[in-house]
């Protein structure tokens, strides 16, 4: 028992107790799901109030659970802890802020904020939740009419948060990015991208799509080729979120009007047309199309539009091809996504619950791993 990791030992024990894990997460207060995460490594059980409660379930000594190299602190990741500073700061309501002796300097902000952007496109996530709180308060106290760098801040807030499944706080965070924006339609759009994900992440592809579709009919130009870059680049990102809250609903149909009308005001050699075709594909993976999404994944990543999305972007998206490749039945293809997206960004899949999961449905799986995909998961502390 002393080498093996604590998840594993949650489910010897609960075996011992002749315990389903339904039984177990009734008497914890928890989902089914939970227990099953914890025990496969995919959640990190590193809290001594909830090993305590555990252990008490279990009718064991909570030192039972703790292996004997660990030490076990209110969070191991420094991104969980970065969340919760992200949280104080957000309970901190910006209008009962103290007025500053000076405003912030928007030329200066402007550069913070362009620093957080590179950030978060290279996927240092814990590095962007660090500097989150001071980027948000300081952009409130910028002059009169300097609301769109707030926007963008509030942003990417929104975005990592999400990212880390704290999806009701990244729902604030992107509905003051709304507010934010004022009566700008084109900043609005801007603000609807995070609050979609936020509601979709929430339960809510409903009100995503609806939000999504105002903003991006707001927005949209009158004629092909009209409106400012800014303005088709906001409708387009609009518009694939009403798409993929489409695709959460299963109505395949809305799905490919949104896309079509989103190819519509992109350019063919453009970021925002690489955007639409990443879309396509975690479409399919949020339809259950397996075999399609990997089909249009493997065209995608073998033209030059792959190369024009950001880095961040195209580790998520193996994250999220990860999964079609399990439903197509090619672990191997799976196995080989995740090892470029951690090649990527590491922490889409070391430190992300959506990547740690990935990977530990695809050891599951696989009935011989790859010994580099073992290699990730044992320095990832992920269970097979």
């Amino acid at each position: 028992m002393g080498e093996l990791p604590v998840g594993r030992r949650v489910a010897y024990w609960r075996r011992r107790r002749n315990m389903s894990q339904q039984v177990f997460a009734d008497r914890l207060g928890r989902s089914k799901s939970w227990v099953d995460k914890v025990e496969r490594g995919v959640r990190a059980l590193d809290k001594v109030s909830t090993l305590r409660e555990v252990a008490a379930v279990l009718r064991i000594d909570p030192d039972v659970l703790i292996a004997r190299d660990e030490a076990v602190g209110p969070e191991r990741e420094p991104a969980a802890d970065g969340v919760e500073v992200v949280r104080a700061a957000l309970t901190r309501h910006p209008g009962l802020l103290s007025a500053p002796a000076a405003p912030t300097d928007p030329v200066v902000y402007r550069a913070r904020v362009a620093h957080a952007g590179a950030t978060y496109g290279h996927g240092r996530y814990a590095d962007l939740l660090r500097l989150a709180p001071a980027l948000l308060v300081d952009g409130h106290r910028l002059p009169g009419g300097q609301g769109e760098q707030l926007v963008w801040a509030y942003r990417l807030v929104a975005f990592v948060l999400v990212k880390f499944d704290a999806a009701e706080l990244a729902w604030l965070a992107a509905d003051r990015a709304l507010a934010a924006a004022g009566d700008d339609p084109a900043l609005a759009a801007v603000a609807v991208v995070p609050l979609g994900q936020a509601l979709r992440a929430s339960g809510r592809p409903q009100a995503a799509f609806e939000l999504a579709v105002i903003a991006a009919h707001q927005v949209a130009p009158l004629e092909p080729g009209g409106g400012t870059a800014a303005e088709r680049a906001a409708c387009a990102a609009a518009l694939l979120q009403a798409a993929l809250a489409a695709a959460g609903a299963g109505d395949r149909s809305t799905v490919e009007e949104m896309l079509d009308d989103a190819t519509a005001v992109t350019e063919p050699d453009g970021p925002e047309r690489a955007a639409v075709d990443a879309a396509r594909v975690a479409a399919a993976v949020l339809l259950g199309d397996g075999r399609r999404a990997v089909d249009l994944h493997e065209a995608f990543v073998g033209g030059p539009a792959w190369g024009r999305l950001p880095i961040e972007h195209r580790a998520a998206h193996l994250v999220d091809v990860a999964g079609a490749y399990v439903r197509a039945g090619d672990a191997a293809g799976a196995g080989a996504a995740l090892l470029h997206a951690d090649r990527l960004v590491s922490a889409e899949v070391r430190i992300r619950p959506a990547g740690r999961t990935a990977l530990a449905d695809v050891l599951a799986g696989a009935q011989r791993p790859d010994p580099h995909l073992l290699a990730l998961a044992e320095a990832t502390g992920v269970a097979r």
